[in-house]
């Protein structure tokens, strides 16, 4: 198991996450806090790789641990949201990012398109790449 150097932020929410094992224990979280032995028996894992998994998801901020009054051998953790909403957000951006490049993209290609073939500007080139091949086709010599 590699472990990220203790980082919060952006980088070390993606840095923890990386790990599978790491990923299942955030869902698990996600539904409720959870005693450590229960999250090792819920990953088929042994308590003391649950441990080091869990010590990399505190370490960047991603669980928090609480220890109840009747016991304070026992380490209950619970999923934080702030680290979370900061990745929520940078996916948001990046995903808008995306959008915008695409369909610049895809503008330019119809520009391209429409320049090469001298096809008129009303013509919906969108809708008619959505048909199955074979289907018929509005051609510019056919008569309809």
């Amino acid at each position: 198991m590699s472990e990220p150097a203790a980082a919060g932020g952006l980088d070390g929410t993606l840095s923890a996450l990386a790990d599978p094992v790491r990923r299942r224990a955030v869902e698990l979280l996600a539904a409720g806090p959870r005693r450590a032995g229960e999250l090792a028996a819920a990953l088929d894992t042994t308590p003391s790789t649950m441990s080091k998994h869990l010590r990399v998801l505190r370490q960047c901020g991603l669980v928090a641990e609480t220890h109840p009054e009747f016991d304070a051998r026992v380490r209950i953790y619970t999923l934080r949201s702030a680290p979370m909403t900061e990745l929520r957000r940078w996916i948001d951006t990046a995903e808008q990012a995306w959008a915008g490049q695409l369909t610049a993209f895809a503008a330019h290609l119809e520009r391209d398109l429409r320049a090469e073939t001298d096809l008129p500007a009303d013509r919906d080139l969108r809708a008619e790449s959505d048909q199955p091949a074979g289907r018929d086709r509005p051609s510019e010599g056919r008569a309809g």
